[in-house]
């Protein structure tokens, strides 16, 4: 079994955002692997386990996509457990909005062969759309089943767990699938000394546009649906107001509600 899993490389979510100098972007200096993208991961492996491991035949590949640095999503997904990565990288990928980044993973993913399953998070830490994996399955023609809490493979088929408010739902499909994972699934493992150790020996391929016979036209600004026209930092909080309560505090309350044109 052939597994393909997308990790992003995002802003640390415990340090607050910051917008890059320039050119209005979210700044990605202090970036780590997306936290969401270790659940799909770790039931990658535990998949493969099942099925007898990498000796077994079996493929965990972690794909990324982004700048020179986002190669640390993929070396980390890798010291946790993935056999395989893969770095999509090239000047013209920057500023691809959903669209653009469904149209490259989706090339991306083709030109890994065949691929049995493609994993991924049930959203990204920093846009936060969850629509990525709908984009994907529609751009490669297969079957999506998302925010799955449960796995099941058998020799062709899927069956996935999708919990609501007060059901359950049970979805089947025929593989090759995109399926996107909940952080209910599981609980991932963190990488040890030997997985720290066996991950530098591990082998990352690196694309281009050019090796997905892309052009700079078809993603990054250029072949984006949307634009974001203006970005700016958020203005500081007040000190806010205090209402000490002297016997009059509701009264207080609602004159201050009414200001606020609340009531």
């Amino acid at each position: 079994m052939t597994i393909a899993v997308l990790v992003k490389y995002v802003p640390d979510t415990q340090f607050d955002r910051h917008l890059a100098a320039g050119d209005g972007r979210l700044d990605r200096s202090e970036s780590i692997l997306s936290e969401l993208d270790e659940y799909p991961l770790e039931a990658a492996l535990q998949l493969a386990e099942e099925r007898g491991g990498e000796a077994a035949g079996n493929r965990i590949i972690a794909v990324t996509m982004g700048p020179e640095a986002a190669v640390g999503a993929v070396k980390k997904a890798l010291q946790i457990g993935a056999y395989e990565g893969v770095h999509l990288t090239d000047p013209a990928l920057a500023g691809s909005d959903l669209a653009a980044t469904s149209l490259a993973l989706a090339a991306l993913i083709k030109k890994l062969g065949s691929v049995d399953l493609v994993l991924t998070g049930m959203s990204s830490t920093d846009g936060e759309t969850a629509l990525l994996p709908a984009l994907l399955a529609g751009r490669l023609d297969l079957p999506q089943l998302t925010l799955a809490s449960s796995i099941e493979i058998s020799e062709r088929s899927i069956t996935v767990h999708r919990d609501g408010d007060a059901y359950t739902e049970v979805i089947e499909s025929v593989l090759p699938a995109v399926v996107s994972v909940t952080d209910q699934i599981n609980q991932p493992r963190y990488p040890n000394f030997k997985g720290i150790m066996a991950a530098k020996k591990r082998q990352i391929s690196v694309l281009s546009l050019a090796d997905l016979e892309l052009s700079a036209e078809q993603v990054g600004s250029a072949g984006s649906w949307t634009e974001v026209q203006q970005a700016r930092p958020r203005p500081a909080r007040s000190a806010g107001v205090v209402i000490t309560d002297d016997g009059d505090a509701g009264l207080k309350l609602v004159d201050f509600l009414a200001e606020q044109n609340l009531l």
